[in-house]
């Protein structure tokens, strides 16, 4: 699976790297144009189909389309935005591979039974649609046709940069050679329908010279998934998690993630617990262990006796001085840290306060109101993972905004976008499950960033394989079956590499 995401211009220098290396322009968009044909003809029964053609390169890949869905025998017609005799380059190119006349069409057009390529505009697009292009994305947001758009929706700017505008909102994007950010990134993703990435040629070599601007999250290199090749393994070695607990009416939060750091490998977990909730915890845990702590200052001294080695704090622990005050304690023991939820509102209006205590080995994990409350509300001149990448400047530490697309920024490294996850995932508890799971990686070793990453993909795939109905209680009971699949993936992949490294 290729991970790299790059920007809109680093794309178009991918392109220039092929052209250097011997592969010509048009061979590229008459690749892409194919693509296009053979994911429409995968997924549609042959029926008319209109192609929405731009002045430039991506009305190039509409040409092609057309030419290669003609070539199967489906009936095509082609509309050009713009005047034909301002076409050059590869469009021109593309629009005599298509040599059959152009027609009129416009956004009054009855579209009932068509599909629809959109190939007016690229990733590149910077400013409003407008005029008749802006007309064709009304129509068909009230048409009810299928429509493919290529490389991005006509309107939508690929590196996730809000443009001001109309966009069309495909059924199914298809792209080539790398994603860019706007595939990924909310609300943008959302409203490129599936997205296809489609292989184009680009010579190997290009990575060199064009490094990718964040990466799509894969199964991790667990530490409990490797745990059967460690022949001394035994709890401690894997791992002590702390998780701290809200009072008698407000433990389950705790619960949850505790049970999550245990079944995502750490070896020994153990529940923190104010006295008032210390009899209702007791009475639901087993495997987990229950220690009591009296909040503030006592919450180093509770961390140096169990000799944990992360701890989460947040999850339904209560807003307000109390939890600040739990929250700056456990700073100071310099330990890794899972930040969630009431760790991070009870911050609200005094933010610096924990931006000082906090240091490198630590992870936050809002949600999009936490992180708004904590870091301000969003710059509308950047897109979101740039937010995400200056909070974590801002905080030094690690920053994971849940989401549909979960982003992960660490200062220094290159940002995780996972996007493995289901809808399902949002649910009362879910956000709980995985800041334990980010505590079991840090407890075995893993940096905050891989951590942070690791656990996303893992809590997402949970979430897949539970499907519609799930509860978060549900959550740590299937991570047997995730990291399994995980294992066994990795045998899979290790056994190619030495195949491939050593023939048979």
């Amino acid at each position: 699976m290729a991970t790299e995401i790059l920007t809109t211009a680093d794309s178009a220098r991918c392109d220039r790297f092929a052209v250097e290396n011997g592969v010509s322009s048009q061979a590229l968009m008459k690749r892409a144009g194919e693509a296009v044909s053979k994911a429409i003809r995968a997924r549609w029964s042959m029926r008319p189909v209109l192609v929405l053609a731009g002045p430039g390169n991506n009305g190039g890949d509409g040409f092609i389309a057309a030419a290669a869905l003609r070539d199967a025998g489906w009936p095509v017609r082609v509309t050009l935005l713009g005047d034909e005799a301002r076409l050059d380059g590869d469009a021109l190119w593309a629009r005599s591979v298509w040599k059959t006349g152009l027609v009129t069409e416009s956004p009054d057009t009855r579209l009932n039974g068509d599909l629809v390529v959109d190939a007016l505009f690229g990733a590149g697009l910077s400013r409003p649609l407008d005029g008749e292009a802006a007309a064709w994305c009304k129509a068909l947001d009230d048409a009810s046709v299928p429509v493919v758009s290529v490389d991005l929706p006509s309107g939508m700017n690929g590196d996730a940069v809000p443009v001001d505008g109309p966009c069309v909102a495909p059924d199914l994007t298809v792209t080539f050679h790398r994603r860019k950010l706007a595939h990924l990134i909310d609300p943008y993703a959302e409203k490129c329908g599936e997205v296809l990435l489609c292989d184009i040629g680009i010579p190997d070599g290009w990575a060199g010279s064009v490094p990718p601007v964040a990466r799509q999250t894969t199964a991790p290199a667990w530490p409990s998934a490797g745990a059967q090749s460690d022949p001394v393994a035994h709890k401690h070695r894997r791992g002590r998690v702390a998780v701290f607990s809200g009072g008698a009416s407000a433990s389950g939060a705790a619960r949850l993630a505790a049970r999550a750091a245990l079944r995502a490998g750490a070896g020994l977990v153990t529940v923190c617990s104010p006295p008032s909730a210390s009899l209702v915890n007791a009475s639901r845990l087993d495997a987990i262990m229950l220690t009591r702590w009296s909040g503030g200052e006592d919450t180093a001294r509770v961390l140096t006796d169990l000799r944990a080695q992360a701890a989460v704090l947040g999850p339904a622990m209560g807003m307000g001085g109390a939890t600040r005050d739990s929250v700056l304690a456990a700073l100071a023991t310099g330990l890794p840290l899972v930040l969630d939820a009431d760790a991070l509102t009870s911050f609200e209006g005094a933010p610096e306060a924990l931006f000082q205590a906090l240091h490198a080995h630590c992870v936050l994990t809002p949600h999009a109101g936490e992180f708004a409350r904590l870091f301000g509300r969003d710059d509308p001149s950047q897109n979101r993972l740039d937010q995400v990448g200056a909070a974590a400047d801002r905080a030094g530490c690690t920053v994971l905004l849940k989401g549909p697309a979960t982003l992960i920024a660490t200062p220094g490294q290159l940002p995780w976008i996972n996007r493995h996850a289901s809808p399902w995932l949002a649910t009362a508890g879910s956000g709980d499950v995985l800041a334990g799971m980010v505590a079991a990686g840090l407890a075995a070793g893993l940096s905050p960033h891989d951590s942070a990453a690791g656990a996303a993909w893992l809590h997402g795939d949970a979430g897949r394989r539970l499907g519609p109905g799930l509860i978060a209680e549900d959550l740590p009971e299937i991570l047997p079956q995730v990291l399994q699949a995980v294992i066994a993936r990795h045998r899979r992949e290790s056994a190619l590499t030495h195949l491939l490294a050593h023939g048979s």
